[in-house]
């Protein structure tokens, strides 16, 4: 499927965003999601805007336990954390698409992108935008076809908001901004394993 330049699903994306991961999984309730990146159930709720800020306040952008928002668009949900990078965690992303499909987005101001798809478990297709694109996984040219007329081409770098192009040319990906007043699944995610003994060791 190839949208067009009207129905662009991921132009909220495209603005001056200096960091976030976005967490997709196809067919999984917003608490399921959640559930499988190891949400802590007691911050676990719905929750608006003003909510959400009120009751995490600095705290939503932590690093090491971040907060992620949920949503539905189509056969997606996605799971967004604004400093962490939860979803990019291969036990997340094996968690998160075990019997199913997930995409794992990231950007931060290096600048970069780093896009990975997992299937029933297992990473199928993942790189990043800090070096000449270079496709790992199991099946690494999976996307090759959706991905060359994107300019991402293996060895040469990736235009810019191409991995974006991507998501929404090859998966309909979409991020619907909440309306006012709208609540939505969302709840701190609990300190990934091994990340306090490689902060120690370090």
């Amino acid at each position: 499927m190839t949208t067009t330049d009207a129905e662009r699903g991921l132009d909220s994306l495209r603005a001056d965003i200096p960091i976030y991961t976005l967490t997709f999984a196809k067919g999984l309730s917003p608490v399921e999601l959640l559930n499988r990146m190891r949400v802590d159930p007691d911050t676990l709720a719905l929750r608006d805007f003003a909510a959400l800020n009120s009751e995490f306040g600095d705290s939503l952008l932590d690093e090491d336990e971040p907060v992620a928002t949920t949503g539905t668009d189509g056969a997606w949900t996605w799971a967004w954390e604004q400093g962490g990078v939860h979803g990019l965690d291969e036990r997340i992303l094996s968690a998160v698409s075990r019997g199913t499909e997930a995409v794992a987005l990231h950007y931060n101001e290096k600048p970069m992108y780093w896009f990975t798809y997992a299937v029933d478990g297992d990473v199928v297709v993942g790189f990043d935008t800090l070096q000449p694109i270079d496709p790992t996984g199991r099946d690494p040219r999976r996307l090759e076809a959706v991905m060359r007329p994107l300019g991402l081409v293996p060895g040469q770098p990736a235009p810019l908001h191409s991995v974006l192009a991507l998501a929404e040319d090859a998966f309909a990906l979409r991020v619907t901004p909440a309306a006012d007043g709208e609540e939505r699944w969302s709840g701190r995610l609990m300190s990934l394993p091994g990340r306090d003994a490689d902060r120690d060791g370090a």
